[in-house]
């Protein structure tokens, strides 16, 4: 999906590109950048877009300001229920564009046509199952094994911390379907498991720091049979499937976490400002000064790159490494931005805290 979109809007660019060299228009007018805008909050040029882009964000920012900040606090007594507070929607994001993916790349004609339609009209909501309580996020110690039987698959084992695991309809299991292979990387598959199929059960709903609305499950696979049909991909290909994908999904945590750092910046700001000490706002002590200085420029030079990352996945050219670098550098602008806000900040309804909760969780998956 940002693949296609990303497309659309290159093809787009080069078209107005054009229209200005048939016209005589060949110096653009000035843009301002993202840091030149008054707030990080604004709508500010990024390279990789087009004017015509930047009005249309400008027209949605225009929206959510007008239509759903002043509503804010009446949204906060509405979620007082747990399971929904604190929402971010990450649950819809890691079902369409992590899980999604794997489908639409890999998926047999029969696969697409069963699922993808069901999964865009949000009727099957999709996981993906890689943690196992003795191996981690390490692929090559996964222990749940697939055995061929007949033209069937008989799948054994347990897998813990998975995300929309309780909520899903369908889950992309990981498991080993070859023990003898020279490298256990070499000997994964994966197997598209619907809820109700015998044999596999959902355990305890986990608790988190942040993302409470996005449920973390525990999966039990006890003799679950498959048919030849569920078997996602080629035989033995999985590992080389998930190292495909990895660069997406990074990219889209990093993606994730510099819109969160930007609001986190303002929101520091906005306290600092407003908090008093010693007979004047926090902001006049230039220590503070310096250190909002020092956050925002970081935060600029991350988007650069975030952009940068962005037009490589365009062009299919973004590898595995730099997408971890994308979503790795989120942690210190978190920890920055709460040493600011203090004591205040630590209190569990303080909106920075329930930010950068969420940013903990991201910084350690995938």
């Amino acid at each position: 999906m940002v693949i296609l979109y990303l497309e659309y809007l290159k093809s787009f660019i080069a078209k107005m590109q054009h229209a200005q060299v048939q016209h005589g228009e060949t110096t653009a007018p000035f843009r301002p950048e993202t840091p030149m805008a008054k707030t990080l909050m604004d709508i500010g040029t990024r390279r990789i877009f087009s004017e015509e882009h930047d009005l249309f964000r400008q027209n949605v920012r225009r929206f959510f300001q007008e239509e759903v900040v002043p509503h804010h606090q009446v949204f906060w007594l509405c979620l007082c229920c747990r399971m929904y507070c604190n929402c971010s929607g990450p649950g819809f994001s890691l079902h369409s564009e992590v899980v999604m993916p794997y489908i639409s790349h890999y998926g047999s004609k029969a696969q697409i046509e069963h699922y993808i339609p069901q999964m865009t009209a949000g009727k099957c909501i999709g996981a993906i199952a890689m943690t196992e309580p003795g191996a981690g996020s390490d692929l090559q110690g996964v222990k749940t094994f697939a055995k061929k039987y007949g033209t069937d698959w008989i799948i054994n084992g347990s897998k813990v911390f998975i995300s929309n695991g309780w909520m899903s309809d369908m889950v992309i299991v990981v498991a080993v379907t070859n023990r003898e292979a020279k490298t256990a990387a070499h000997g994964i598959s994966l197997f598209l498991v619907d809820s109700g199929t015998k044999g596999f059960q959902k355990g305890r709903k986990l608790e988190k720091l942040g993302l409470k609305a996005q449920d973390t499950a525990e999966l039990f696979f006890e003799d679950v049979r498959l048919p030849a049909e569920a078997l996602l991909g080629q035989v033995n290909k999985g590992f080389y499937y998930m190292m495909n994908e990895l660069p997406q999904e990074r990219l889209y945590v990093g993606v994730m976490a510099l819109a969160s750092s930007e609001f986190m910046f303002e929101e520091t700001r906005n306290f600092v400002m407003q908090r008093k000490a010693f007979g004047r706002t926090i902001a006049d002590l230039q220590v503070v000064q310096h250190k909002l200085a020092e956050l925002k420029t970081d935060i600029c030079v991350g988007r650069a790159f975030i952009d940068s990352c962005l037009q490589l996945h365009s062009e299919k050219n973004l590898d595995s490494g730099t997408a971890s670098m994308a979503k790795y550098c989120y942690r210190s602008w978190c920890e920055r931005g709460l040493k600011l806000k203090k004591i205040t900040a630590f209190r569990q309804q303080a909106t920075l805290v329930q930010t950068a909760n969420r940013g903990k969780i991201g910084e350690n998956v995938m």
